[in-house]
């Protein structure tokens, strides 16, 4: 699809998105993005992702109210007949191109945010300096 990725400050991603689309349009090729679906913030319906990405038609024909500001991209479209809102921030986004030559953007994939998982063993000895949830227990 897509060559290599260029490293690039992240607050000139929506102007190169919004170029890129831009120049879709004029060509009248159909601008897609693809999107890391797993991303925080990322709302698409479910069930159209394939191995954590969606691909996304944004051409006029596809979305309504279509609104790409610096920190997310927003609008309206159709999924098996039913009008949804798409929220995506900026950083899920992975590429932006045209449909018919594959020619466009990509953008390194971003790091997700690292959540902590719960201590599953019941019994670790010292706490280590981890700031634990405090919890109840029944004591008979």
């Amino acid at each position: 699809m897509l060559g290599s990725t260029m490293v690039l400050p992240e607050s000139a991603k929506p102007h190169l998105l919004q170029a890129i689309y831009a120049w879709c349009l004029e060509q009248d090729l159909t601008p897609y993005l693809l999107v890391l679906v797993d991303y925080p913030g990322v709302s698409v319906p479910p069930g159209y992702d394939r191995d954590g990405r969606i691909v996304l038609d944004i051409s006029p024909s596809a979305t309504q109210g279509l609104q790409m500001a610096d920190s997310w991209i927003q609008f309206q479209a159709r999924f098996g007949g039913v009008a949804r809102r798409i929220e995506i921030p900026m950083a899920a986004v992975l590429a932006i191109y045209a449909a018919e030559t594959q020619e466009g953007m990509g953008f390194p994939e971003p790091s997700l945010p690292q959540t902590p998982e719960p201590d599953s063993s019941p019994d670790k000895g010292s706490r280590g300096g981890h700031s634990e949830r405090p919890g109840l227990r029944v004591i008979k």
